[in-house]
């Protein structure tokens, strides 16, 4: 799905939230600790796609990370996640990451998945999470009953536990039908060196991996080497664990800021990680659906050039 400014602006009043969109006047809440006029964007602004690598399949830039709101389900009970759901979709996302986990919490989110109003809109990118072959293919078999989603859209090793055996079990998973892509992730830049050898030796669709202003390693060989292989990316932890806006919290927003039409510090972090054209997705974490409409808004825009990314980086350094 695909929307205008009127459309998204039409969203946005309906959940009380318009005056995070420029231009229409109020102050940011939530995220942002600091505001800057911006200017207005144009009619015809659509949320972006970017082609899965050797594929004629594209995927929004801005998704949905969703380990905190599943495992809030059994506790708060399932319409949080319903909301942030349905703002994903109403304003033209559809990627959904999730991981294993144990019945009585997959379950329940697995019968929000299956709802029929979305249910053959969303990508789910789930993973397996432990050592072991027979248990990584209970896993697989698990998360295919529970979630109904054969094939399953994407199915990724989680931090490359037992890669060798996993990955081998999955690229006959995927032969079978059982899902349409398959992937490794890792969420440590320690780990990059690890994944950059297995994205050179191992045929995959996608990687999942944490870039940042902070966490900036991803762009010095993992992003080129995927752009160079045609490997999907999803970033993870774009906001460092929420710690982002700890470090952020109280800092006046830079001049340049506005050039690149973000109104808070989240939205400076997703710029930067939308620039890099290796990215094909970010997850970003919320159970708010203000707050996941504020960073979807991210993808609007201009984005930074180079010069202006090599400033942002300076410039963010400095003052975190």
């Amino acid at each position: 799905m695909k929307i205008n400014r009127r459309e998204f602006l039409h969203t946005a009043a309906g959940l009380g939230i318009a005056s995070l969109v420029p231009g229409c006047g109020g102050n940011q809440s939530g995220q942002t600790s600091q505001t800057v006029q911006t200017s207005q964007i144009a009619s015809s602004t659509v949320i972006p796609s970017r082609l899965i690598p050797r594929t004629n399949e594209s995927l929004p830039v801005v998704g949905f990370g969703s380990t905190k709101a599943v495992r809030r389900i059994p506790d708060v009970g399932p319409d949080e996640m319903r909301s942030v759901i349905q703002a994903l979709l109403d304003n033209g996302g559809k990627v959904i990451d999730t991981s294993f986990r144990v019945e009585e919490i997959d379950r329940p989110f697995g019968q929000i998945l299956q709802d029929e109003k979305w249910s053959d809109k969303l990508f789910v990118a789930t993973k397996i999470n432990a050592p072991g072959k027979q248990v990584g293919i209970r896993q697989m078999q698990q998360t295919e009953r529970l979630f109904n989603r054969r094939p399953a859209d994407l199915i990724q090793v989680e931090s490359m536990i037992d890669a060798d055996i996993h990955l081998d079990s999955l690229r006959e998973w995927k032969a079978n039908g059982g899902t349409r892509y398959i992937g490794i992730t890792t969420a440590h830049s320690s780990d990059q060196g690890r994944m950059e050898t297995y994205m050179k030796n191992v045929p995959l669709d996608f990687i999942q991996v944490n870039y940042s202003i902070p966490e900036f390693e991803a762009e010095q060989r993992v992003l080129p080497a995927a752009k160079d292989l045609g490997i999907a990316v999803l970033i993870n932890s774009p906001f460092n664990g929420g710690e982002w806006f700890t470090l952020t919290r109280g800092k006046k927003l830079p001049g340049w800021a506005a050039e690149i039409e973000c109104t808070n510090w989240a939205q400076i972090g997703l710029k930067y990680i939308l620039a890099n054209q290796a990215v094909t997705c970010v997850l970003t974490e919320t159970t708010n659906p203000k707050h996941l409409i504020e960073n979807m808004h991210s993808s609007f825009g201009k984005m930074p050039d180079d010069e202006l990314l090599r400033r942002m980086k300076s410039d963010v350094l400095s003052i975190i």
